[in-house]
């Protein structure tokens, strides 16, 4: 009986099929970088012309302060009207946009000095678009930011629209950093006693 002499075929490549991350899923998170050397931690408030802004200014500030932290002011010039675009006053709307911020951020900065935090110098920061995404943008792009800091509404009606979208919305088990939130109801003096 002949034996045959067999041929040493190649092994087929075994490949892992590609994980794909599920629809939905969040981004790697980046690692923040408050307390490494040259770094400051930043308590962020988004600054309007509601009247909330001024506890979560409040409380931010005196935690920046006994902290030895940092403020960050964001204000976020929203879209107009997409009619705009045709009028061709999308650059004056934009620069009216700037100004207000600009005027926002002188009067919170008097706001400030009245509470008592004169040698507190806030970051400015103007951003255009939806205030959710805005503030999640620079979330993601800032590692010095720490904490987001929120006023809620004394309405009865609910906390306010910010408020809702990101402590309570579908963002809130996934947000990248704490949010505080304050509440409207407490005056000046209370909030810096127990920031």
């Amino acid at each position: 009986m002949a034996r045959m002499a067999k041929t040493k075929q190649p092994a087929a490549k075994k490949t892992a099929p590609k994980k794909s991350a599920p629809a939905g899923a969040p981004k790697p998170r980046r690692k923040r970088q408050i307390f490494l050397e040259g770094h400051k931690r930043k308590f962020l408030v988004v600054v309007d012309e509601t009247p909330e802004c001024e506890s979560a200014l409040a409380f931010a500030g005196s935690r920046a302060k006994r902290t030895k932290g940092q403020l960050a002011l964001l204000y976020v010039i929203e879209p107009e009207d997409e009619a705009l675009h045709w009028l061709g006053v999308e650059e004056i709307a934009r620069e009216e946009g700037q100004s207000k911020a600009k005027a926002v951020f002188r009067l919170f900065g008097r706001k400030l000095k009245a509470m008592g935090f004169e040698n507190l110098a806030p970051e400015e920061i103007i951003r255009e678009g939806s205030k959710a995404e805005e503030i999640t943008k620079l979330i993601e792009e800032d590692a010095d930011i720490g904490v987001l800091v929120l006023g809620a509404s004394k309405d009865p009606s609910g906390p306010g629209p910010l408020v809702s979208s990101l402590a309570g919305g579908k963002l809130a088990g996934v947000f990248p950093i704490p949010i505080t939130v304050v509440p409207g109801h407490l005056s000046t003096e209370e909030i810096l006693a127990l920031a």
